[in-house]
Parts: structure tokens; C-alpha cells; sequence
């Protein structure tokens, strides 16, 4: 019998057996590989389990130093409020009250803000309100004047200590009478507080100008501010600002500031094609040696520019030779030619010497409140809104005093002014002849360049 069938069938189990050994050895691999992969899933889960849960507290401390921050930055919230003097003028009523209207005015304008911010603004509760106002103080003063708003240029003065001394954010620097100083403090100060986390707006009350228009574009530039910078609208705006003025809040208060520039009313002859008032006739006997008056400026003018005290001397010296003699009088046709007495650089002299008067008589009258423009010039501009005193009788040697306390205020016009009837001073009272300075210092209210002055005349000047 042939034992090949067998060995054959032998072979075919054996290679079944072999096929079955390797579908065992496969899936043992493959549940290695499983059990491999699934710890290793499992500690990845294990990890993104422990991930999240540390995400979870980070999220949480996260959330609670956000909620102490935002506390902390709503814990004193404020706005600011940047004004150029330029644009922005006090309503006159409150410039011719002095230091209590600068008190009123400083309380009016923060309430009318408060009322706008709760208004227009009501995110922001209960805000500080910082302000700034950036002035030309003398040059300001000497426009009023000439504008007829106030008589004195001290009166603004007194403004401003009225309007410092009353909020304690709310102040008004005095920034002199370089060209765009306003301009430049405040976009500087604009950039400083832009960014603040505890400013909430800023208002800008600027002037109608190309410098303002360039800056207000740029600030246009970054979208995410714009919503924090508002507009403050004094003197009404004009096409300056016509392209920009759209993107911005605009906040008006008109119960606190001018919308028209004062005009002025009176101008130095050479300035004006107008005839030249002749209100202050000199006395015949004193021609040359009347001292010329300018504007009006009132009995409580600041000593401030006076520098070391006058000498007293009594009363009977001043009226046997006082420098000149006032006599008030209407002009005529045939009133005596007026003249400006110069030295020999051409410059104006004053002929009056503060250390004849007596210190108690120039105190006493400056307690008086007189108009000078009334006593000295003969006419008020504004006597129906005058403040100032217009009804005393006053002597020759009062009208003498009076002139004295008129020449402590600066001429705008210095040493070259024509105005045979200017009554402000055109040379520092206190400085001597040769000398460039006097007892105050730098903070004289006279120019460095009316010190000094030669006070010999050799000329005069007819007008």
C-alpha cells in the first residue's frame, strides 16, 4: 500500500497547524500593540485631566485678579479737560467780578461738565474732573481792557486766583506769549493721560486753526481712542476744522463761555484809521512835564510789579512841585498840541517819580476802586457795566496819585507806544537808569527791556 495519500495529508495538517500558530503569534502581537496603545491613551488622558484642571484654577485666579484690577482702575476714575485760552474765553460777567468770578466761573463750568458727563457719558461714575485752562495772562488782560470788558488788567488776574482757589483740580496756567505754547502743551499733556487707565475721556477745547486740524486727524488714525476724546466748543468753530469736527463729541457751554472774540474798542492811533481821542487835556502851565496816559487800568492794580517799597514823604511836599498837573476836560479845538517825550534812544519816558508820593495816600486811593478811565481820560467806554467808582470828587493831588497807580500796569505797546492819552506804564517805576533789573526780579510785570531806561528827555514827539 502506497503511503504517499498520507504523507500528503500530513503535510496539509501541518501547514493548517502553521497557519493556526501564526494567527496566534499575529493576534498576540496585535493585543501588545492595543494594550500599548492604550496605556499610553490612558496616560495622556491622565495628563490632559491634570492639564485642564490646572487650567481650570488658572482660569479662576486669572478671573479674580481681572475683577481686582478692574476695581482697581474704577477706584478712581477722572476726565480730563485741556483748554487753549485762545478759544476758550469766560463770558464777561465773570471776568469783571475778579476773584469772585473766577470763583463763580470755576463752579459753573464743573458743574455744567458733571450734568454733561452724566448725560452724554454714563459708564463713567462719579469722575474727578481735572482742567486745565492755557493762557497769555498779560496779553489777555491787556485785550479785555482794550475790549472795554473789564477797566483794570489786574481784574484777570484776580480772576485766576479766584478760579485756582476754588476746585482743587481746576487750575489756569499762564503760558506767556510764545507762539502756538498752547498748542504744544496741550497735545503733549493730551498724550500723557490719552493711555490712562483711569482716564475716561478727554474734552479739548482748542483754537480754529491748521495746527489743531493736523492733530485731531492723526488722533483719528487710531480707532480704538477716538470714543475717548471729545470737543469743547468756546469761540464757535470754523472751516479749519470742518473735516474733522464730525468724527468728534462736541460739548458747548454757553452759560460760561463767549462764542465771539472781543472786539476792541479802543486801539493806539498809529494802529487805527480813526481819530485819536483827546479826552486829557495837560495844564497850560505844565505841558512838558505831563506824563502821557494809555489805557484804562484800575485803583487796585497788583503792586506786584513795584518791587521794593515807595518813600514816604508828606503831603505838602507833592502839592508845592508835583511832576505834572491833571485837569480833566473835554477836548476842544483849541486844546494845546500832545506830545510824547523821548530820550535820546528814542525811547518813551514816564515823567513822574513814585518815591514823591506817599505810600499811605497810594494805598488809601488804591482801596477806592476808581475808574481811571473816567477820571483820567474824562469818558468811561463801559459806564454802564463799570464796577469801578465814578462819582467821588477827587483833588489835583489825588488825580497826581492816580496817574502813579495807572503807570504800575504795563503798556502792550512798551517804549515805543505814540498815545499821548496811554495812562499805563511804558518803564518799571522801580528801576533806576542804567540798571537792567529792579527789587523784583524776574517776576517784575515790566519787560526786561523797560528797565534801565534813560530818563533824560531831549525830544518830544507831537501827535
Amino acid at each position: 500500500m502506497d503511503s504517499t495519500p498520507y504523507l500528503d495529508r500530513y503535510r496539509q495538517i501541518g501547514a493548517v497547524d502553521q497557519q493556526k500558530n501564526q494567527l496566534i503569534e499575529d493576534l498576540l502581537q496585535r493585543v501588545t500593540e492595543l494594550e500599548n496603545s492604550f496605556q499610553r491613551e490612558k496616560l495622556d488622558h491622565e495628563r490632559e485631566t491634570r492639564f485642564n484642571r490646572d487650567i481650570q484654577l488658572h482660569e479662576m485666579e486669572l478671573m479674580q485678579q481681572i475683577a481686582q484690577i478692574k476695581n482697581i482702575m474704577d477706584r478712581e476714575p477722572f476726565v480730563v479737560v485741556l483748554l487753549d485760552g485762545e478759544a476758550i474765553i469766560f463770558k464777561d460777567d465773570f471776568l469783571q467780578l475778579g476773584e469772585e468770578g473766577g470763583r463763580l466761573a470755576a463752579q459753573q463750568f464743573y458743574a455744567g461738565m458733571h450734568a454733561y458727563i452724566l448725560s452724554n457719558l454714563p459708564s463713567i461714575h462719579t469722575p474727578k474732573i481735572i482742567t486745565t485752562l492755557y493762557l497769555n495772562v498779560k496779553g489777555f488782560a491787556e485785550n479785555c481792557a482794550r475790549s472795554g470788558i473789564i477797566s483794570d488788567p489786574g481784574l484777570i488776574h484776580d480772576f485766576i486766583r479766584g478760579f485756582n482757589e476754588t476746585m482743587s483740580y481746576s487750575e489756569i496756567v499762564d503760558i506767556g506769549s510764545a507762539k502756538n505754547k498752547a498748542n504744544d502743551k496741550i497735545q503733549e499733556t493730551f498724550q500723557v493721560f490719552l493711555y490712562n487707565c483711569h482716564c475716561h475721556q478727554v474734552f479739548v477745547g482748542c483754537a480754529s486753526n491748521p495746527e489743531y486740524a493736523r492733530f485731531l486727524e492723526d488722533t483719528l488714525t487710531d480707532g480704538d481712542i477716538t470714543g475717548r476724546v471729545s470737543l469743547i466748543e468756546g469761540l464757535t468753530f470754523e472751516k479749519e476744522l470742518d473735516t474733522v469736527k464730525s468724527s468728534y463729541r462736541i460739548a458747548k457751554f454757553p452759560e460760561v463761555f463767549r462764542s465771539t472774540k472781543p472786539v476792541p474798542i479802543y486801539v493806539a492811533p498809529w494802529k487805527s484809521s480813526l481819530p485819536s481821542r483827546s479826552l486829557l487835556t495837560p495844564s497850560p502851565s505844565q505841558q512838558l512835564s505831563n506824563p502821557p496816559p494809555l489805557s484804562r487800568a484800575s485803583t487796585n492794580t497788583d503792586m506786584s510789579g513795584m518791587g521794593a517799597p515807595l518813600a514816604v514823604s508828606t503831603s505838602n511836599k507833592t502839592n508845592e512841585s508835583p511832576d505834572f498837573q491833571v485837569v480833566r476836560s473835554r477836548a476842544s479845538p483849541s486844546s494845546p498840541v500832545k506830545t510824547v517825550e523821548r530820550n535820546k534812544y528814542g525811547q518813551r519816558v514816564d515823567r513822574l517819580d513814585f518815591k514823591s508820593i506817599p505810600r499811605d495816600d497810594l494805598n488809601r486811593l488804591k482801596k477806592l476802586k476808581l475808574c481811571n478811565y473816567y477820571f483820567l481820560l474824562g469818558e468811561c467806554p463801559n459806564e454802564e457795566n463799570c464796577y469801578h467808582d465814578h462819582d467821588r470828587k477827587l483833588t489835583k493831588q489825588e488825580l497826581h496819585i492816580l496817574s502813579a497807580i495807572a503807570r504800575m500796569t504795563p503798556c502792550r505797546f512798551g517804549l515805543e507806544c505814540d498815545d499821548p492819552e496811554c495812562i499805563y506804564g511804558h518803564r518799571c517805576p522801580q528801576s533806576e537808569p542804567g540798571k537792567k533789573t529792579c527789587f523784583r526780579g524776574d517776576s517784575c510785570r515790566f519787560e526786561p527791556v523797560a528797565h534801565g531806561i534813560d530818563t533824560n528827555i531831549v525830544k518830544v514827539t507831537k501827535i
